[in-house]
């Protein structure tokens, strides 16, 4: 045997070891590359939409729940508060939600898919408090003309059952209505438009 054959054949046998734990090595380093792009646990959990069971909100409760950080409110209205909601139209700032705090497909005085239930982002559009639910008409504490809603004891903002902001307050614009749909009668998810499959 030659040596110059020798040579050879170990020549290709290091060639072929160090390509293979090349090959090795730049797939084990793709891979976590490729995985950080997606987003963490604790990111998707933040924007992911919300299922929220209604079937056991009682005519005029309020509960709560949390999507991407923020208190978003899902109330039953009775028809009573519809009526009010309608009594505040010469009130309001914008009874109609013509500035951009809704979804394109919420529409006119009730501000909701469906005019018994209503999906809020609780917070004040003045500096971020949280509003309280005040669904009782005429306290002492609120007045005569008080015919129930949302108040911010932070600097004394007013909306409505609607979450339409009363004239003259330090709030600009209503309360904001999220994205969301309804799954069936008893559910409904925030966070996804009723386009969403």
């Amino acid at each position: 045997m030659n040596n110059g054959d020798v040579s050879q054949g170990r020549r290709r046998f290091l060639i072929g070891a160090t390509s293979v734990v090349g090959g090795v090595g730049v797939v084990g380093a793709a891979v976590p590359f490729v995985a950080s792009w997606n987003p963490s646990a604790k990111a998707e959990a933040a924007g992911a939409p919300v299922t929220v069971n209604i079937s056991k909100i009682e005519p005029g409760q309020q509960i709560t729940v949390e999507w991407r950080g923020k208190p978003v409110w899902v109330v039953r209205r009775t028809p009573e508060m519809l009526e009010n909601i309608k009594k505040m139209n010469d009130e309001v700032k914008d009874p109609e939600s013509k500035e951009p705090q809704q979804p394109s497909y919420i529409e006119g005085i009730y501000r909701s898919l469906k005019p018994e239930i209503v999906v809020l982002v609780g917070i004040c559009t003045h500096l971020g408090c949280v509003p309280t639910y005040r669904p009782e008409v005429a306290p002492e504490d609120l007045g005569e003309d008080w015919l129930g809603g949302f108040f911010c004891p932070c600097h004394g903002s007013h909306y409505d059952l609607a979450g339409r902001v009363w004239q003259a307050q330090p709030a600009p614009l209503n309360l904001e209505v999220p994205p969301y749909r309804y799954d069936d009668e008893s559910t409904l998810t925030i966070g996804l438009d009723p386009e969403a499959a």
